[in-house]
């Protein structure tokens, strides 16, 4: 911890006690059930604190992802939503997609394209997107290595979205790599 953490930490223990010491002055009377009170409060306060930092593990547990089959293939559970949820690594760096079957090209939100070592100054954004939100300008850009499971491709074209994205889309430019895509119940399964 740094000084400033210190800082911060001192800082709300005082704050904390004030806290306390005026409720202890101002329920005098009724001292026990407000003590009983306090530790409820407190238990659902940590409670929250403890679902907060295990989120990732019940995330994972709850919203499972794709897995790598035996026989080579990718399954991928549908996800909340009705979606199916794909994690590559572009660059080496994990990006979450939304498989868009109906998609040309695979968009990338700006975050994205960051995480993937985009520079996003030196786009040129001349292309053009019709979206359910409205008319976006889009960039080209090339991706060096995209992985998912055993499979590796190199030089992928994608477009960056230079507006707001909830996230960003894997459309038919990789998705056609595959030799087959199929929908099998509540699972999209990747063959190559």
């Amino acid at each position: 911890m740094s000084g400033n953490d210190y800082g911060q930490l001192i800082y709300l223990a005082l704050l904390g006690a004030a806290i306390v010491g005026y409720f202890i002055a101002d329920n005098r009377q009724s001292l026990g059930k407000n003590l009983r009170m306090a530790i409820v409060w407190g238990l659902l306060f940590l409670g929250l604190i403890a679902a907060y930092g295990l989120w990732d593990g019940i995330r994972s547990e709850v919203m499972p992802r794709q897995t790598l089959t035996s026989s080579g293939q990718i399954e991928v559970p549908r996800g909340l939503g009705g979606h199916f949820y794909l994690v590559l690594r572009l660059n080496g760096e994990p990006v979450e997609f939304i498989v868009d079957t109906g998609a040309s090209d695979v968009v990338l939100s700006r975050q994205d394209a960051l995480r993937a070592g985009i520079d996003l100054n030196s786009l040129a954004y001349l292309g053009r997107a019709y979206t359910a939100n409205g008319e976006v300008r889009t960039a080209p850009a090339r991706i060096d290595t995209v992985e998912l499971g055993n499979f590796t491709d190199h030089d992928l074209r994608v477009v960056v979205n230079e507006g707001e994205m909830e996230g960003s889309l894997l459309g038919m430019t990789y998705l056609r790599r595959f030799e087959s895509l199929e929908i099998r119940g509540d699972r999209l399964i990747l063959t190559r």
